[in-house]
C-alpha cells in the first residue's frame, strides 16, 4: 500500500475504505471484508453513526491496531470545545481503541475553531496522531491555518474527475496539508461509469472507469477512500498500484473538470442553513 507522509511525518494510507452511508446494521461486516481484502485505513465518522461497527471490526480482525489507520469526523452538534472535547472521548469509546490515527472537522461550521483547540489538546496528549479539517473551502481553511497553532493536516473534499480541487489543492499545499476525497465515483453522478475517456483508457489498460478514476486521483498526490458494499468491488477498488497513466492520459481526465460540486456548495445559503439545522438535530 502506497502512503503519503503528513506534515508530522506520520505515514497515512493513500487509499482507505469509506464507510458513508454504511448503515450500522452491516458496518462491522463490510469493514471485516475490507480489512481481509487488505485496506489498512478506515474512514468513518460521528455523523455516520457506525464507529461502534468499526471498532467491532478492528477489535476482531486480527490486524494488529498500529498496522490500521482509523479515521473519524467531529459533528457539528459536537462542535466547540468543551463538546469537542467529550466527543472525541465517546469517538475512542465506540471505536474500542485508545488513539485515532485522524480526526477531523467534519463540517465548517458552528464553533470550530473551539472544536480545534479540543483537537490541538487530544492531539499533544496522544490521543489522536493527526488533525485536519473536511469540507473546508479554501476561504475557511486558510482563516483556519493562519490562526492556529497547528495548521491541517489533511483536507477532505469532494474531489472526483467532474470536480478535481486543482486550485484548491495547490492552496493547501502552501501550508502542508494533503488533499483528501470524498466522493471519488461522484456516487455515480454524470454518468460516471459510462464516461467514454474513463472507459477507453480503461480499455487500454484492461482496467474499469472506477480504477482509472482512482488512479487518476491517486497520481495527483490525493488520499482516496472508495465505497462499496461487494466484496469483489472491495478488491477492484483496491487493485489500482500495478498500472500508470500517461501524461496524455492524465490530460484527458483534466479536461473532465467541470470545476464545481457535482452535490452542493458551501457558498449557497440554503446548504448553509440545511446542514446546520442537520447538525441540531443530530
Amino acid at each position: 500500500m502506497e502512503t503519503v507522509r503528513l506534515s508530522n511525518g506520520v505515514e497515512m494510507p493513500q487509499l482507505g475504505y469509506g464507510v458513508y452511508q454504511v448503515s450500522p446494521s452491516e458496518c462491522e461486516r463490510c469493514v471485516s471484508d475490507a480489512i481481509g481484502v487488505g485496506y489498512r485505513m478506515i474512514d468513518t465518522a460521528q455523523a455516520y453513526f457506525n464507529e461502534e461497527g468499526v471498532g467491532n471490526a478492528v477489535r476482531k480482525c486480527g490486524v494488529p491496531r498500529n498496522e490500521l489507520f482509523i479515521v473519524t469526523k467531529v459533528w457539528i452538534s459536537n462542535a466547540g470545545y468543551e463538546r469537542a472535547k467529550a466527543s472525541i472521548d465517546e469517538s475512542l469509546r465506540k471505536l474500542q481503541t485508545d488513539y485515532i490515527d485522524l480526526l477531523l472537522i467534519h463540517q465548517p461550521f458552528g464553533d470550530y475553531y473551539g472544536t480545534w483547540r479540543a483537537m490541538e489538546e487530544a492531539y499533544r496528549a496522544g490521543k489522536l496522531r493527526a488533525i485536519g479539517v473536511s469540507n473546508f473551502y479554501p476561504d475557511r481553511f486558510i482563516d483556519l491555518a493562519e490562526l492556529s497553532e497547528i495548521a491541517p493536516m489533511v483536507n477532505q473534499v469532494e474531489t472526483h474527475v467532474f470536480n478535481q480541487q486543482a486550485e484548491a489543492q495547490k492552496i493547501m499545499q502552501e501550508y502542508g496539508t494533503h488533499i483528501m476525497s470524498w466522493g471519488p465515483f461522484a456516487e455515480g453522478r454524470n454518468n460516471f461509469f459510462g464516461n467514454e475517456t474513463l472507459t477507453g483508457i480503461g480499455a487500454k489498460h484492461g482496467k474499469s472507469a472506477a480504477q482509472v478514476a482512482l488512479r487518476y486521483l491517486l497520481q495527483r498526490g490525493v488520499i482516496v477512500i472508495p465505497k462499496s458494499v461487494r466484496h469483489e468491488r472491495m478488491e477492484q477498488n483496491l487493485n489500482v498500484f500495478d498500472f500508470n497513466l500517461s501524461d496524455e492520459d492524465m490530460q484527458a481526465i483534466r479536461a473532465l473538470d467541470l470545476g464545481h460540486s457535482l452535490f452542493f456548495s458551501h457558498y449557497d445559503p440554503q446548504t448553509v442553513k440545511w446542514l446546520v439545522q442537520l447538525g441540531k438535530s443530530k
